[in-house]
């Protein structure tokens, strides 16, 4: 499971591209401290770190985003933390690996964004879930497969993204300031 510790050092070496991700950063670090023995683990009801990844294409003019079954809404790859994984960084590549079935994903090292929404998760419980969102690439001619935790997957231009898809837009914004 991702110790605490070890997912305060990732935010930690990740520099935020603006004031309000900055803020954000030092919220989860302050969580992490609070809660050093449970603030990556999903029974954590206060809320919990989860690992997101914002996939994109191997031209970077799309996503890939899955209509989640539980919040019907089109979102980036990701999820809980397992016991498997050894860090944040971790834990979003496995996801994105999982979810949408493609292998020879390219994760950055450091996240890309953060964020903090109320949820009822997997447990049944209200919650929250302090996300880490991290960069992955799909290699050239990427084809996803669809599986059982989406109702559906598919890519998505960067200039015509869904409706309502929470935080994607200022994902793909910071996307095209780093390049």
């Amino acid at each position: 499971m991702v110790a605490p510790a070890a997912a305060a050092a990732e935010l930690r070496r990740w520099r935020p591209p603006n004031a309000t991700q900055a803020a954000l950063r030092e919220a989860f670090l302050a969580y992490l401290d609070a809660r050093p023995m449970d603030a990556c683990d999903r029974s954590c009801a206060p809320g919990h770190l989860t690992a997101s990844a914002l996939v994109v294409d191997a031209s970077g003019r799309n996503v890939l985003l899955t209509l989640h079954p539980r919040v019907g809404r089109w979102i980036q790859l990701g999820g809980h933390c397992e016991p498997s994984d050894p860090t944040l960084r971790a834990a979003a590549l496995r996801e994105a690996t999982e979810e949408s079935g493609i292998e020879g994903l390219a994760i950055d090292p450091t996240p890309l964004h953060l964020d903090v929404h109320p949820i009822t998760c997997s447990l049944g419980q209200p919650t929250r879930h302090l996300d880490v969102r991290f960069l992955v690439r799909a290699p050239e001619g990427a084809v996803p497969r669809i599986s059982a935790e989406s109702a559906d997957l598919r890519w998505w231009p960067v200039d015509a993204l869904p409706p309502d898809c929470d935080g994607v837009p200022e994902m793909v914004a910071l996307l095209r300031n780093t390049g």
